[in-house]
């Protein structure tokens, strides 16, 4: 066999892994912020002052947020269900430390603390978990993206072919739901409406890029004939197609469906879909080609399960919309958002019970149709991990009011009523230090350049898998790589934003 067969081979027939499994690794990321939030709390303590030094703020966060993510998923992964519980550990240790310290100097009771702590006011216009879960999206997919060619990252964990559950096949799911949250039609604040087509317009425009990128990938992969495993979205098509294919129909339908009803329309289309799928023969078209065999005979034959694969995609993306709507709504306390939270996570078990029902009764999660129970366990595990995220702020702003003017990037602004009699709710007047230093942030980083860091991320892959034989790498030599690539990734980023540099045409 060839090199670009034996690739094609390592990362092709897999059937991924188990529901605990992904869910237990979810916990990873917030628990790597946490980690760093407390750090920085404890620095603080001690030195009266943030940590100011660039070059020791992304060493600091590589090292927190993005090194044990890449251990987790290749020499760690054995002891993946171990990992959360040594991380909440170490939370727990540093917590202990700074509290031991507040109670000394303040002698303040426990209880008491717990009540400032729930009658505390937010900054209503930043919700940090929306920032971390995409960027945090990204940063999983840049790692995988590479990892999967090397021997040490676990098959398990790479896309499986038809049926199964793999960490990377959540990735391509979560991105189109990141990418929902933020959209136009969520962000929208005006109280007058736009007309109908406008945010069609706007998406047309700014798909572009996305479109040119998948032209540039389908030329450069067939140029130098690299590996691609074609079963995932065909011969021609590819993840930056579907993105902008999804992007615009999702405007095209929220502009003649009304967008507080987007989950409604969701809901419509996974279910009209999966019937489709159930009672008709697309699915063998999808699985088999047209003539039974995998031919590839003709565009639509050569790229159907991209092609097909849109409906599931687009379904996600307008119960996504609806997700992000929800969230953006006014919440200034903390209350508010422990309400939230109870929200999210009691949506997240009726989307467990549900994707239980939906492979019972219909068929196992399948990325490559991008069926209803496909759709219903990206719902599931993406709302749980925004439900990490989330408490994870929680716990940082608890831990904030321990050591007055500490801060913490990427973190919620501990605010107070600037005048308690005005009728439009809270005035963000900032407590302490959270808005008079503007902390070094690697997530803020990779957040103003995400398209940039992804196609960075894709450019660099296909350097190593051109450059190196990755598949018989030992764990040393994979392990240096993978960290290498990513800190290069991140160190591109976090210069651009050092020198306020956003790289951004449309």
């Amino acid at each position: 066999m060839s090199q670009k067969q034996l690739k094609e081979a390592f990362i092709s027939n897999l059937n991924g892994t188990s529901l605990l499994e992904i869910s237990v690794g979810l916990s990873l990321a917030p628990l790597c912020l946490l980690c760093r939030g407390l750090l920085l709390i404890l620095y603080y303590l001690h030195h009266g002052k943030p940590v100011s030094s660039r070059k020791y703020s992304l060493l600091l966060d590589f090292l927190v947020l993005v090194s044990p993510l890449l251990f987790s998923c290749t020499i760690l992964s054995p002891i993946i269900f171990f990992i959360p519980v040594i991380l909440a550990a170490f939370c727990a240790g540093i917590f202990s430390k700074i509290y031991s310290q507040r109670k000394r100097e303040a002698r303040v009771p426990f209880g008491q603390v717990v009540k400032e702590f729930q009658k505390t006011y937010l900054d209503p216009e930043y919700i940090p978990a929306i920032t971390v879960f995409r960027v945090y999206v990204n940063v999983l997919t840049s790692i995988s993206i590479l990892a999967v060619d090397f021997p040490q990252y676990p098959r398990r964990y790479a896309k499986a072919e038809t049926y199964g559950t793999g960490v990377m096949d959540l990735g391509v799911g979560a991105f189109i739901f990141g990418n929902a949250l933020v959209c136009p039609e969520v962000r929208q604040k005006s109280a007058v409406t736009p007309p109908r087509f406008s945010h069609l317009a706007r998406q047309a425009f700014s798909v572009w890029p996305l479109i040119s990128l998948g032209v540039g990938r389908l030329l450069s992969v067939k140029s130098i004939e690299y590996h691609e495993h074609t079963s995932e979205y065909g011969v021609h098509w590819n993840f930056f197609f579907t993105l902008a294919f999804v992007r615009l129909a999702a405007s095209l339908l929220l502009a003649i469906f009304p967008k507080h009803k987007a989950w409604l329309v969701a809901l419509a289309l996974a279910v009209f879909y999966q019937l489709i799928l159930s009672t008709t023969s697309l699915k063998m078209f999808i699985l088999h080609g047209s003539d039974g065999r995998d031919s590839r005979l003709g565009f639509l034959d050569a790229n159907r399960e991209g092609l097909l694969s849109l409906v599931g995609y687009l379904a996600i993306y307008l119960a996504s919309v609806q997700v992000g709507q929800w969230l953006l709504q006014r919440r200034d306390s903390v209350r508010g958002w422990a309400a939230a939270l109870k929200v999210l996570i009691l949506a997240v078990l009726v989307l467990f019970v549900l994707l239980q029902l939906c492979q019972a009764c219909t068929e196992p999660v399948s990325r490559r149709m991008a069926n209803l129970s496909f759709c219903t366990w990206v719902l599931a595990h993406c709302l749980l991990l925004l439900s990490f995220f989330v408490l994870t702020d929680l716990a940082l702003v608890f831990s904030k009011l321990l050591v007055k003017g500490s801060s913490v990037p990427c973190c919620w602004r501990i605010v107070q009523p600037q005048n308690s009699n005005k009728k439009h709710g809270m005035e963000a007047v900032p407590v302490g230090r959270e808005d008079k230093l503007s902390q070094p942030c690697l997530i803020s980083a990779i957040n103003k350049n995400q398209l940039l860091f992804f196609l960075l991320a894709n450019v660099m892959t296909g350097a190593v898998n051109i450059l190196i034989d990755t598949i018989h790498s030992r764990a040393a030599l994979t392990l240096c790589i993978l960290h290498l690539y990513m800190f290069f990734n991140c160190l591109v980023m976090y210069i651009l934003h050092a020198k306020n540099i956003v790289l951004k045409f449309w």
